[in-house]
């Protein structure tokens, strides 16, 4: 199946490049690009791509904004100059399947697409190193919705609490003595009880609800 691609950035070179870069990857095409926001929620509306790659600094509409109005119909991967951007915390909640950083190799860039594109979330350790570094400096939970962690059971509060601190399923796995499909099965169903789309939004969630506080075992 062919992944279908839109490019969201205001700067005409960037979506040259990638552009180039896409086109040369066997099952992803660019099905279109956007200058700015408003473009971009206007193309997603009009071409239906499976992923945009979202810039977060536009003029008009920036990306966060277009994010927030197509993240519950569109996959979106925001794209960034660098890793510790003070944008990446913000994108990640207003739907974001995660982030890639502008630099980033073809192959990085195809296999990020496609990861996406399968419904998986992309998210680096580094960003998950953003996300606790943000509740630190904003003080701890912003959301009061802690009563929806009571539909979880014990293992799969558990799980939940190691994918916030950034461990992958193999890891998981590891570390509970489960078979790394058992985790993929609780990650599932964590999702469905708590209403998320992804495990993105169940870190985002888990920090938000103040089940995962920063602490040493966050990484």
């Amino acid at each position: 199946m062919t992944v279908r691609v839109l490019l969201a950035d205001d700067q005409d070179m960037v979506r040259e490049g990638f552009c180039v870069l896409l086109g040369a990857q066997p099952g992803i095409e660019v099905a279109g690009e956007a200058a700015d926001g408003h473009e971009a929620v206007a193309k997603v509306a009009e071409l239906a791509p499976d992923v945009v790659l979202m810039d977060v600094r536009m003029p008009g509409m920036d990306g966060l904004e277009a994010t927030r109005r197509i993240s519950a119909t569109t996959r979106v991967i925001v794209l960034t100059t660098f890793d510790l951007d003070e944008y990446v915390y913000g994108a990640l909640r207003a739907g974001a399947a995660g982030f890639l950083l502008k630099k980033a190799s073809a192959g990085a860039l195809a296999e990020a697409v496609r990861v996406v594109a399968a419904g998986e979330a992309l998210l680096a350790p580094s960003v998950t190193r953003r996300l606790i570094a943000e509740f630190t400096r904003l003080g701890g939970p912003r959301a009061p919705r802690r009563e929806r962690l009571g539909r979880l059971t014990g293992r799969e509060t558990e799980v939940l609490t190691l994918v916030a601190h950034g461990l992958s399923n193999a890891e998981i796995a590891a570390r509970l003595v489960l078979a790394e499909q058992t985790v993929k099965t609780h990650v599932s169903n964590i999702l469905a009880k708590l209403d998320l789309r992804d495990r993105t939004q169940a870190v985002v969630h888990a920090y938000e609800t103040g089940l995962v506080r920063p602490g040493p075992e966050a990484r």
